[in-house]
């Protein structure tokens, strides 16, 4: 069975699958050996472990390589988060999801919001028609991409955040997505609303008071991502130990 497979196939459970967030081959190779059934990488991870900024400030060669490396590291899926493509048109976007094919990777995230000094939403209908542009460019270059496409009124808290987000996602589901992420909502209700709406596998992401996992399975969620917290609670660890180190002036705490 092929990794592309195999990533469907998660999409398709009961259970949601819980998608282990990575940023290097080490954290890749310890989600593996934790029982991960697949790996995404998390952009502002990756950014932030190379010394750039989330948004796209890292050149896209740089997270090809970081890509690259996880890919030939790992025995899993690997699903990418490209952002907004690291392009402006669709023809580019679309080759760069192909760069990533080549590596082995099978799915990406795109997101329709933008990061410009504040982030702010796309236009629904002109991402719809750029997301429509793409999936038809892949189909034309036979390859099999899972396209996860995010849509961020809840993580921007737009007090219409459930009707916007009910909205772009029938657009985005017409024009070709293979999966929804709506991070930043984390009550049940709002995301049973959510999967009532659409027959695509929806995916939600760790933060504080997000439903159970067990309530989210309720809600017919079918994926669940720890975007850039697990980056973030390992280096609030190192930086613990290197303070103890500092303090004690004793190297105990690492053993």
């Amino acid at each position: 069975m092929s990794h592309y497979t195999t990533f469907l196939q998660l999409h398709q459970q009961a259970e949601p699958f819980l998608l282990g967030n990575a940023w290097n081959v080490s954290s890749a190779q310890a989600l593996e050996k934790a029982g991960y059934k697949a790996i995404g990488t998390s952009s502002a991870a990756i950014a932030h472990s190379l010394g750039y900024q989330d948004g796209e400030q890292m050149p896209f060669s740089e997270l090809v390589f970081m890509v690259s490396r996880i890919v030939q590291s790992v025995r899993l899926p690997v699903s990418v988060d490209i952002e907004t493509g690291y392009a402006e048109t669709a023809e580019e976007i679309a080759e760069n999801i192909a760069q990533l094919h080549q590596l082995g990777v099978v799915g990406i995230n795109l997101e329709d919001s933008t990061v410009a000094g504040d982030r702010t939403l796309q236009s629904a209908e002109s991402f719809a028609q750029k997301l429509k542009q793409v999936k038809q460019l892949l189909i034309e270059k036979q390859l099999q991409m899972f396209l996860n496409i995010r849509t961020d009124a809840f993580l921007l808290g737009l007090d219409d955040a459930l009707p916007e987000t009910i909205y772009r996602i029938g657009l985005y589901q017409a024009a070709g997505a293979d999966g929804i992420f709506v991070p930043g909502v984390v009550q049940a209700r709002d995301i049973a609303q959510i999967t009532a709406f659409t027959s695509l596998p929806v995916n939600v992401m760790s933060l504080p008071g997000l439903a159970s996992f067990e309530e989210l399975q309720k809600a017919d969620v079918k994926r669940i991502s720890m975007g850039n917290f697990g980056h973030q609670a390992v280096y609030r660890h190192l930086e613990n130990q290197m303070q103890a180190i500092e303090t004690t002036k004793s190297f105990s705490s690492l053993y």
